[in-house]
C-alpha cells in the first residue's frame, strides 16, 4: 500500500528575521495544509531548506511537524544525504520521532556509480521499518538513479517502495514501470507533469505548489482517481503559469515570496539563496491574481 495517494506538500520551512526557524508559524501552515485537502506532509526537502539546517534543526522540524499533525496524513521526513552514515543517522532518528515514512535524495557531488547508490540506499533502508521513497533528481545532485537500479531496489529492499521522479525523462519513467510490472510508487517531483505522471500509473505528486494552492494540487488527483482525466488535465494546464512562476527563480525563493505575499509571514530564505528579484516577484504576483490566489 502506498504511503500516500494524492497530492503531498513539499513544505517550507518558515523563518524568523533572525534566522531561526519559526514553530509557531510552521503550526500554522502544517494545519492550513491538512485543512486544505493534501495528502501528505514532506518535511524538510529541498522546499524545506534543509540543506542548510543544523542536524539539529532538521530533526526538530521533523519531530514537530509530527506532533501536529497527530497521524491525521502521513509524515515523510527527508533524511537523503550524501554521506551514508549521515543519511542513516537522519533516517533512523526521524523513523523514532513518528515519521510514516523517508525521502531520501541520491547521494549529491560524490556522484557515486549505480552500484553505489544502490548500496547508498540499501544500508539505508536495512536500518528502518518505514517505508522509503528514492528522490531522483539530477538537475540538483549531479547523478541519475537508472530505471534498473530502481526497480532492483524496489523488488529486492522490502521497504524501499517507490520515487520522487523530477527527472522528466518520461521515457526513463515508463521503463522503470514497465520494468517493475507496474508495481512501483512512482510520484511527480515537478508540478508541470502531474497528469503525464498519472497517466503511467503514478501515485501523485510531491508539490510544491501545493504551499500556495493545496485544495488546487489535490484536486488535480482526485480528479484524475476518480476518472475525470479532462478535468484534471484542465486543472493541470490552468495552474501552468503559476507553476512556472513559482520555478522562475531556484526554488524555494519564488514560493516562499509568494507565502509571504498571501500575508503568510513565512520570513527569509537562508543563504546561500537570496530574496527574489523584483522584477520576478512581481511576475509571480501576477500570476497568483491570475490564478485567484491573490
Amino acid at each position: 500500500m502506498a504511503i500516500f495517494k494524492g497530492a503531498g506538500v513539499a513544505l517550507i520551512t518558515p523563518f524568523k528575521e533572525n534566522g531561526e526557524v519559526n514553530y509557531d508559524k510552521l503550526e500554522e501552515i502544517v494545519e492550513e495544509q491538512i485543512a486544505g485537502g493534501t495528502d501528505s506532509i514532506i518535511a524538510c526537502g529541498t522546499t524545506g531548506e534543509a540543506s542548510t539546517m543544523t542536524h539539529e534543526e532538521h530533526l526538530d522540524v521533523i519531530r514537530f511537524v509530527c506532533q501536529v499533525t497527530k497521524k491525521r496524513i502521513p509524515v515523510i521526513a527527508g533524511t537523503g544525504s550524501n554521506c551514508s552514515h549521515t543519511a542513516v543517522y537522519l533516517s533512523t532518528e526521524a523513523e523514532k520521532l513518528g515519521a510514516d515514512g523517508l525521502l531520501l535524495v541520491s547521494p549529491y557531488y560524490n556522484k557515486a556509480t549505480q552500484k553505489g547508490l544502490y548500496s547508498h540506499f540499501k544500508t539505508v533502508a536495512d536500518e528502518v521499518k518505514i517505508p522509503i521513497l528514492l528522490y531522483n533528481i539530477p538537475g540538483r545532485t549531479g547523478v541519475t538513479i537508472s530505471p534498473e537500479t530502481m526497480a532492483s531496489l524496489f523488488k529486492n529492499v522490502p521497504n524501499i517502495v517507490g520515487v520522487k521522479e523530477a527527472s522528466g525523462n518520461f521515457s526513463a519513467i515508463a521503463r522503470l514501470m514497465s520494468l517493475c510490472d507496474g508495481n512501483a510508487d512512482v510520484y511527480s517531483g515537478n508540478d508541470d507533469q502531474i497528469v503525464p505522471m498519472l497517466s503511467l500509473g503514478g501515485k501523485g505528486v510531491i508539490s510544491v505548489l501545493s504551499n500556495v494552492a493545496p485544495a488546487q494540487a489535490h484536486e488535480i488527483c482526485a480528479a484524475y482517481f476518480r476518472g475525470d482525466v479532462a478535468e484534471s488535465t484542465r486543472l493541470q494546464i490552468k495552474a501552468i503559469p503559476l507553476i512556472e512562476a513559482l520555478f522562475c527563480e531556484v526554488n524555494p525563493i519564488p514560493v516562499k515570496a509568494a507565502m509571504n505575499l498571501m500575508g503568510k509571514q513565512t520570513g527569509p530564505v537562508r543563504m546561500p539563496l537570496t530574496e527574489m528579484e523584483p522584477q520576478n516577484q512581481e511576475r509571480l504576483a501576477q500570476a497568483m491574481r491570475d490564478y485567484g490566489i491573490l
